[in-house]
């Protein structure tokens, strides 16, 4: 049994093979060779992890942000951060933080961040005279917020993979994105004014309320979303449902941007997109299944209660492991394939699920832009049409940054869980 659930998969990996296909072969082989079940089993399991009301908003979100990020909503969005910043130094970085966050709160898909803030902001902030790996990097790092403010797909992802409430994920990610974005802001800020860069005109109220005005509709979107969910007024895929017809009214009738050939075009990115993540989603969910039923997860949670080792401990060792894993597999699949192992882990250790959601989650959003392989580098290099070494070189301030904001997190409970809190009551 060691053979299909640890050599096959390792070998399938380094010779290349996709993930869906290397968790999908690793289960057939230990079907086929070393159970006694029919099999039948794997296109049952197969079938029936993608039967979940949870997943189907995935693609609603996703034809959401794919509808709302062909327009000019993202430039729209610039736009009433930019006005709203006025005259402080470093603006426009603290700009493409700003709207990142909002984008987020939109499409919940990094790698669409990267790509649609990177066109807007990069040549701004090259005109203004940032240095290119600065700009650079910080448009690389800063599309990784998107997967943790909510409505973040990896969050629903791992809402079913670990049975844990998506609302309450959702709520629990505010406060960290928030932190995050701050933390982020403050040292483009510090930065501009030590380094004498990315002057901006002062405040005009006029220009902010024209911008407002113009922008409206826009940031409309993450206020029906949140709003309606914790408001009681339907469920995370209702919203997303919901958020479709928004966009579609928003961008063919209000801004009249888009014809029906271009929303035809957006669902069909969007079937494509869903696709690939939700073939990943019912390979893993089968080798989830093959460790259950073989009680590795079981056989983890007893060796280390043998060990004693501590909550704080532990949470270090995950924290390792789960940076690691994202250097080199996306976050959804890193989700599907990790948490069946950890979460029966940290429930024994005491640790709130929700919380660790979120752990995992801001250790994967690192992932993205790790070098030398995180997706978010390959996106930005492609829009920006810039050398690795120079957004390697760009990123590394941002990746202490983002590890600060880890140790926070994973250290200090309440950052995550106070916003089920206030908003749940739970």
């Amino acid at each position: 049994m060691t053979f299909s659930l640890v050599l096959v998969p390792i070998f399938l990996l380094l010779i290349g093979f996709p993930i869906f296909l290397v968790l999908l072969s690793a289960v057939s082989v230990a079907l086929v060779f070393f159970m006694n079940v029919p099999l039948t089993v794997l296109h049952q399991n197969l079938f029936g992890s993608v039967y979940s009301f949870t997943l189907l908003s995935i693609p609603f979100f996703i034809y959401a942000g794919e509808l709302m990020g062909r327009g000019s909503v993202a430039q729209r969005l610039v736009n009433v951060v930019q006005e709203g910043m006025g005259a402080t130094r470093g603006s426009l970085g603290v700009t493409t933080v700003g709207t990142s966050a909002i984008f987020g709160a939109i499409s919940g898909v990094s790698s669409a961040c990267v790509a649609t803030i990177g066109k807007i902001m990069h040549p701004a902030m090259r005109a203004k005279g940032y240095p290119e790996h600065f700009s650079a990097g910080l448009v690389t790092a800063v599309g990784a917020i998107d997967i943790i403010i909510p409505p973040s797909v990896p969050l629903i992802i791992y809402g079913a993979a670990a049975s844990e409430s998506v609302p309450r994920l959702y709520a629990a990610g505010f406060l960290p994105g928030l932190l995050l974005a701050l933390m982020l802001s403050a040292y483009v800020i510090w930065t501009a004014r030590r380094n004498g860069f990315g002057d901006s005109p002062p405040f005009n109220l006029r220009r902010f309320a024209s911008a407002i005005g113009k922008g409206i509709w826009a940031l409309g979107m993450p206020f029906i979303i949140l709003g309606g969910i914790y408001g009681g007024v339907f469920s995370p895929t209702e919203a997303a449902a919901v958020a479709c017809v928004y966009a579609a009214f928003v961008t063919t009738v209000i801004y009249r941007e888009l014809g029906w050939r271009d929303v035809l075009a957006s669902a069909e990115a969007t079937a494509l997109f869903s696709a690939q993540i939700l073939v990943v989603v019912a390979c893993a969910s089968v080798f989830a299944w093959l460790l259950t039923v073989n009680q590795v997860p079981a056989a983890i949670v007893t060796w280390l209660d043998a060990l004693q080792i501590p909550a704080w401990l532990l949470l270090i060792v995950i924290n390792i492991i789960l940076l690691i894993a994202g250097c080199f597999i996306d976050p959804i699949s890193a989700i599907l394939l990790l948490t069946p192992l950890l979460v029966p882990v940290v429930k024994a250790a005491g640790i709130d699920t929700v919380h660790f959601g979120i752990i995992m989650t801001m250790n994967l959003a690192i992932g993205l832009f790790s070098p030398p392989f995180g997706m978010n580098i390959f996106v930005a290099q492609s829009v920006l049409g810039l050398p690795l070494n120079q957004i390697y070189r760009g990123i590394m301030p941002f990746l202490v940054i983002y590890l600060i904001v880890l140790v926070l997190i994973t250290f200090v409970p309440q950052i995550s869980l106070l916003g089920p809190r206030l908003l749940m009551g739970s």
